[in-house]
């Protein structure tokens, strides 16, 4: 990685920050699968979020994961907040939204298992106390006042900040959740391939995983709540990412675009200090306002670049950020989709010959639509239904061609199954719910509590 080679190198040159993205680069042979997933944990009585401390609580399910089965706690002063175990870990989103970080693993096989592992551990200890996870891509229930915020001083800072950039980033922060995949590249050409053709098929997969069609206990106008919230969170750090499809789009030009992006905070001796709204060129130069005449080190870097939101986000891996977290069938079918799509070639060219004249306002359109719309959105004059089911049908022929089989002998295309339903039937798994709503709910979000809990 030239100089830029350990977290404690001093930055004061953009050619480190371009060497740290380029030092991603892996032979296909090394490339992994690293799959997220954030999920709701509530009081089975009442459907309330948990708070941090006390008898039933996000501390009482971290400190259960480490006393029972190993994990390594981590902390912020003294309160427990992050667990690691094998290149994998546990963390909280600002609501206590309970986010596993799975290992870089082989194929959808494996992390599969790390989900379901890490699940019935969870399940194991949250059951006894009264406690369960809903998978949902925004709270059906609950809204800020229902909130426990966590206590992370990275939060705290961008609590603060962010109503001065938009209106629902505070929402965003405590009453949404995801699920995600991190892919790797093999060089600057193929990170650059598969950035665009992720980045414009995003609205496809976030159609396909629509899952967050209430809030407040209503119905809220939308099939994927989650994904309208980064619409109004901050300009600056969020979006399409246009330059991403023009002449010269490089890791050079990505980080431009993160250095333009303004920072948050600094972590120092423990602490998070409050550099919102500061520039990371300043920092470079030794001008930043709270530390002034010292220079960032790399991790400084590597924290910057996780304050960027939009939905393709590059480290030294691209991460896929379109999704609403979803029931446990479904969180293996977004890393097997990503798989299928980006990392074998054939899949890959013709996944971007689907979108690859797509005009820059037609991307834009869509991803304002899809939120509300769907499957129903339009691109072309056709339903995004009939785009969806050639995205999911080359994502399948991805997965068969890279031939990786279970101990049964099954390759990795069943992980697809509920995605095919989706793309074939064109209802949402949005849609369904609000059908439940309506017919056998009684208008209430309630059933969901109880019907989706796991």
């Amino acid at each position: 990685m030239s100089d830029a080679s350990s977290s404690s190198t001093v930055i004061t040159d953009k050619a480190q920050l371009i060497s740290y993205l380029e030092s991603g680069n892996k032979p296909k042979d090394q490339w992994r699968i690293g799959t997220e997933h954030e999920k709701f944990a509530f009081c089975d009585e009442s459907f309330k979020s948990l708070k941090y401390d006390g008898e039933k609580s996000i501390k009482m399910i971290l400190e259960g994961l480490a006393n029972r089965f190993g994990w390594t706690p981590g902390y912020e002063g003294d309160n427990i907040i992050a667990l690691t175990d094998s290149g994998a870990s546990v963390t909280l989103e600002p609501g206590g939204q309970l986010e596993l970080s799975g290992a870089p693993l082989e194929t959808v096989h494996d992390t599969c298992r790390e989900v379901h592992a890490h699940l019935h551990q969870v399940k194991e200890i949250t059951e006894p106390l009264g406690i369960h996870m809903l998978g949902m891509g925004f709270n059906p229930k609950w809204g800020q006042e229902g909130v426990n915020w966590m206590p992370k001083g990275r939060y705290k800072i961008m609590r603060e900040y962010m109503p001065k950039r938009g209106n629902l980033g505070l929402d965003m922060m405590t009453l949404s959740c995801t699920v995600q995949v991190n892919l790797d590249f093999s060089s600057e050409q193929d990170m650059i391939h598969k950035f665009r053709t992720s980045l414009a098929l995003q609205p496809i997969a976030t159609a396909l995983f629509a899952n967050s069609p209430f809030s407040n206990g209503k119905p809220n106008g939308f099939l994927s709540y989650r994904s309208h919230l980064w619409t109004d969170t901050d300009p600056d750090r969020c979006g399409m990412l246009s330059f991403v499809f023009e002449d010269g789009m490089s890791f050079e030009r990505y980080v431009d675009y993160v250095l333009d992006v303004p920072m948050y905070f600094v972590y120092r001796d423990g602490k998070y200090l409050d550099a919102s709204g500061e520039s990371f060129r300043d920092f470079m130069q030794g001008k930043l306002k709270i530390l002034p005449g010292e220079f960032p080190t790399l991790k400084d870097w590597d924290d910057h670049i996780t304050t960027a939101f939009p939905e393709v986000r590059m480290k030294k891996f691209l991460e896929m950020r379109g999704a609403d977290g979803g029931p446990w069938k479904s969180l293996c079918a977004l890393p097997a989709l990503w798989v299928g799509l980006l990392y074998d070639q054939s899949a890959l060219d013709a996944a971007w010959d689907l979108v690859k004249d797509w005009t820059d306002e037609e991307r834009q359109l869509l991803r304002a639509e899809v939120p509300e719309k769907g499957l129903s959105a339009v691109i072309r004059g056709q339903k995004l239904q009939e785009v969806a089911r050639k995205v999911v049908e080359i994502a399948a022929s991805g997965l068969e061609n890279r031939g990786r089989t279970d101990a049964q002998g099954r390759d990795e295309v069943h992980f697809l199954n509920t995605l095919m339903e989706t793309a074939e039937s064109g209802v949402t798994p949005a849609e369904e719910k609000l059908k439940a709503y309506h017919e056998r709910w009684n208008e209430s979000v309630d059933p969901a509590f109880v019907e989706y809990a796991y």
